[in-house]
């Protein structure tokens, strides 16, 4: 049996067993969405949201990209934090990257010919390895580099979303969201607190908004 067609069965063999346990399931589900929670992870096969917390459909709303980033120029996540922000009313946004990310591995060496759009989509990391040079090299492993530099990543990702004009009006205006960064570990399956930044928390005056005159 194909791959796919092996996900559309087990997909009938899941709708099939949550009915029976619960038959008004799809209808609610389909009704509405309230998710309390915006995720913005890697889309790395091992890493996903639903599963690594237990959580239910409708729980999380979700973005992936390689390697987790937030880019002022990405519209398709620029979008989804509107919409989760905006609309939704997230109470929270996690930006969750997990060790042995390879695309952070990939960032941290020299370019491949063949995956032009990989390359460009790589140069923020680039950025941040570069400006975090020195204390990463100083690790001895190229693993331990590496999750530090996944770290790094994250944390900076995180000061990424309160720069974006979105953040701050809905902190100013609605005391939320809190953002998170975490990082996933991919052999025990354990998720790490980063950094927390409540509504409201002090950032570089470059970065901020002017106030309406």
């Amino acid at each position: 049996m194909k791959s796919h067609e092996r996900l559309l069965l087990e997909n009938k063999a899941w709708a099939e067993e949550t009915r029976q346990r619960d038959p008004g399931y799809f209808e609610r589900l389909a009704a509405d969405q309230h998710p309390k929670i915006l995720w913005i992870g890697c889309s790395d096969s091992r890493v996903p949201a639903d599963i690594i917390v237990n959580a239910e459909p409708g729980e999380i709303f979700a973005h992936r990209n390689i390697a987790n980033q937030v880019i002022a120029t990405d519209f398709n996540c620029l979008s989804v934090v509107q919409y989760a922000v905006q609309v939704l009313k997230v109470e929270h946004v996690i930006v969750c990257g997990h060790y042995n990310c390879g695309g952070v591995k990939a960032s941290m060496g020299r370019k491949k010919p063949h995956l032009e759009l990989v390359n460009k989509w790589l140069i923020s990391l680039k950025d941040i390895y570069r400006m975090h040079r020195a204390e990463i090299d100083r690790l001895e492993s190229l693993t331990q580099r590496a999750n530090r530099m996944v770290e790094l990543n994250v944390i900076e990702q995180v000061r990424r979303l309160s720069h974006l004009a979105i953040i701050q009006t809905a902190w100013k205006h609605d005391q939320n969201p809190m953002l998170h960064g975490w990082v996933y570990a991919l052999d025990d399956g354990i998720l790490h607190q980063l950094v927390t930044l409540p509504a409201g928390s002090d950032i570089d005056e470059i970065y901020q908004q002017e106030e309406d005159e």
